[in-house]
């Protein structure tokens, strides 16, 4: 009898150890602060979207200074506008710099330098806890 029950107490435990794996979600791995850089870059630059829709926090705002003009654009909103001009290379030299970086946040700026002007991307990415993740792109032209 003591037997029986000892089997049946690790079949228990067997099952909800199971159950409780079975929900659980590993954070990504490849959703690093460097990762979620390289894939905007390679979006803006390249037209590569592959793990563009990832690195983009669900929240993500995107705004660009025009002028005197401020353009407002949600994750939905850039995510369908970078489908359409899918693998187009922009003809600009692009270089990045971190403005400030901590455990949590990074701030990038990105500029890219095309012939006439330059547009610089403030790049927020932060530690979302399903990885790092773009949250904010203010972008400016000179």
């Amino acid at each position: 009898m003591k037997t029986l029950k000892s089997i049946m107490l690790g079949l228990v435990l067997l099952t909800v150890c199971g159950a409780a794996k079975a929900n659980f979600i590993p954070k990504p791995e490849n959703l690093t602060k460097t990762y979620a850089v390289n894939t905007y870059v390679n979006a803006m630059t390249r037209g590569k979207l592959d793990g563009f829709n990832d690195v983009l926090d669900q929240s993500v705002k995107f705004s660009m200074l025009r002028g005197k003009d401020i353009l407002c654009f949600d994750k939905t909103q850039m995510v369908d506008f970078m489908k359409k001009i899918k693998n187009i290379q922009q003809t600009c030299t692009t270089s990045t710099h971190v403005v400030e970086n901590s455990n949590d946040v990074v701030v990038v700026r990105v500029d890219m330098k095309f012939e006439d002007f330059v547009r610089s991307n403030y790049v927020t990415v932060a530690n979302t806890g399903n990885g790092w993740k773009i949250t904010n792109v203010h972008s400016v032209f000179k």
